[in-house]
């Protein structure tokens, strides 16, 4: 697929998933006005729309029926996936005031305006799944609960909440963490320094998988349970999901340091910033680059193996983890 006509048919479907979001969105009236709108400006600051696309494109990959079944729950993604960032941004986290291109939720609103906003769009999300069950033929009913548990899981604490309380544990400079770099081995014949390495990596993997992975593992999922996948093929795409996850949250460590604000619409070397640990840190930008380039290899691998065709979620995924903002 061309850039001309791959760009055509991501406008297409970003303009469908923005007429899914506004039909579900709560009304801004009553005593609840001011959280409406602050819910709404939040998840109206556009964006990719990555999450309910790599749901609708599983969906279609899968060649799903009924598409009216997985609009609630690509509006709920999508709001999860704000929430998210809302919470991200707030002085306890990230501290950050730009989001998007604009001003973040708790700067125009106010911080406690802003975790409300954030604990409002959380439980809309699961309000906006459930309010679809109703008229749901037997099957379809099945699976909509299956797809809600792997929403709830992959939004909890084994999952995206889970991803975000490692990352804001207290990690240190990289040297503070790697501590001695003396020449003694480990059992596995690596030196302390190289021990301590892989351990940092090995948290930096579990900490991405979970914090970024995570809703594009449900995202993916859901999108094959609603269609009526098998189980086998539910896990391949889980696998193949993470592994885009971890690659896309690996290409967004080198967008820090490579780009400006203005390309990313959000703070750059704001990981530097809060002193955090990245695979840019860790490892530099050209290795950081090679593991970009590893993992989407595996992902698009895996695939393969399905034997299924959808072009244009094939291309998505090649983007995703070559994009430049």
């Amino acid at each position: 697929m061309n850039q001309m006509n791959f760009k055509k048919e991501q406008g297409k479907r970003i303009d469908y998933i923005e007429s899914v979001i506004r039909e579900y969105l709560p009304k801004e009236e009553g005593f609840q006005k001011r959280i409406s709108e602050a819910m709404n400006y939040s998840i109206l600051a556009g964006g990719k729309r990555l999450r309910p696309m790599l749901m609708l494109e599983t969906f279609r990959l899968f060649e799903g029926k009924d598409e009216e079944c997985i609009k609630p729950f690509m509006a709920a993604m999508e709001m999860i996936h704000t929430y998210s960032l809302v919470h991200d941004d707030l002085p306890a986290m990230d501290n950050d005031e730009y989001r998007r291109g604009r001003k973040t939720t708790h700067v125009v609103f106010g911080e406690a305006m802003g975790i409300l906003a954030g604990d409002g769009l959380l439980n809309y999300a699961f309000e906006t799944v459930c309010s679809g069950f109703a008229g749901l033929s037997c099957e379809s009913l099945k699976r909509a609960a299956k797809s809600l548990g792997i929403l709830s899981k992959k939004a909890g604490i084994y999952g995206m909440i889970g991803g975000q309380a490692v990352d804001i544990e207290a990690w240190g400079t990289l040297e503070e963490t790697a501590g001695d770099s003396g020449s003694e081995e480990d059992g596995a014949g690596l030196t302390k320094s190289q021990a301590v390495h892989k351990s940092i990596q090995d948290r930096l993997n579990y900490m991405y998988q979970l914090k970024t992975g995570a809703l594009m593992e449900a995202s993916m999922m859901i999108g094959a349970v609603l269609a009526g996948a098998g189980d086998k093929e539910i896990t391949v795409i889980e696998q193949m999901a993470s592994d885009i996850g971890l690659a896309f949250q690996i290409q967004d460590d080198i967008l820090d340091v490579t780009s400006t604000m203005e390309e990313i619409g959000k703070p750059a070397h704001s990981d530097e910033r809060n002193n955090k640990i990245t695979y840019v840190t860790l490892m530099g930008i050209e290795k950081a680059r090679e593991e970009v380039v590893s993992l989407s290899a595996k992902g698009l691998s895996a695939f393969k193996t399905l034997n299924k065709k959808n072009d244009f979620l094939e291309e998505l995924i090649r983007r995703l983890i070559t994009r430049e903002k």
